[in-house]
């Protein structure tokens, strides 16, 4: 049996991902700060083996004590799904509110890759979740999204070295979803058009079978966007990017 570790899997995209992974029957290992939720999902999962650990990655300690175990216990695939948004024009938010996202998306992802990847054997994979924002900017969150484009970037990166060594490595990028992601993050769900949401359950669907197929270095998840994408190949970066600002919550 499979053994999977999931970060950011007490609710959103993690949890419901890791509700079909368990359906498949993978034994997992669900890391979120919030035990009472994790003891919950646990005890609501069918099968044997299943467990959590309590950890706060946005800490260098959280971090180091998932690494540490990534290191003793072998996982067959690392999904890297905690993240966190801040909606805002930069110089409004507080800068070390900024860095402290910087540290979960950005260096919380290294680390748990690189302590995977240091026991990783053919046939392992490896999923970062990134953003649709991974491919464009994003005015009203600038930080997040350029913490989304190193994902983007890495992943792909990581794909090319692996590749010969059948470990599949991929950065999954979804658009904006029904989450509480965004209330988290300072704007509601509803400040975006209903067009451009998918659920979390499309999500995680996808990503699943992004998991199952292993074949791309970087996903898009959704026709929606990537429909989008594909339409900004034919504006100039100054038009997809006041595109982007109109749309944004964070320039509201």
């Amino acid at each position: 049996m499979k053994k999977i570790l999931i970060t950011g899997a007490s609710g959103g995209i993690g949890l419901e991902t890791a509700k079909r992974l368990v359906a498949k029957g993978y034994q997992l290992t669900l890391v979120a700060r919030n035990e009472h939720k994790l003891s919950e999902i646990i005890q609501n999962f069918e099968g044997n083996g299943h467990s959590y650990i309590v950890a706060d990655l946005a800490n260098p300690k959280g971090v180091e004590k998932i690494s540490s175990f990534l290191k003793e216990v072998k996982h067959d695939i690392l999904i890297n799904n905690a993240g966190v948004g801040l909606y805002g024009k930069f110089i409004d938010i507080p800068l070390e509110t900024q860095l402290e996202m910087l540290y979960l998306n950005i260096n919380a992802v290294m680390v748990l890759s690189h302590s995977f990847l240091k026991t990783a054997k053919k046939g392992d994979a490896l999923i970062n979740i990134g953003s649709l924002l991974g491919h464009t900017s994003f005015p009203g969150a600038s930080a997040y999204a350029g913490s989304k484009s190193f994902v983007a970037n890495f992943s792909e990166s990581l794909w090319y070295e692996y590749k010969d060594q059948g470990v599949f490595i991929s950065g999954f990028n979804p658009g904006a979803a029904k989450s509480d992601f965004h209330n988290n993050a300072g704007k509601p769900t509803n400040s975006y058009p209903e067009f451009v949401l998918s659920t979390v359950e499309q999500v995680a669907e996808e990503l699943v079978s992004t998991l199952e197929k292993r074949s791309q270095p970087r996903v898009t998840q959704g026709w929606k966007n990537r429909m989008m994408i594909f339409g900004f190949k034919f504006l100039s970066r100054k038009m997809a990017i006041k595109i982007m600002g109109q749309l944004s919550p964070g320039m509201r």
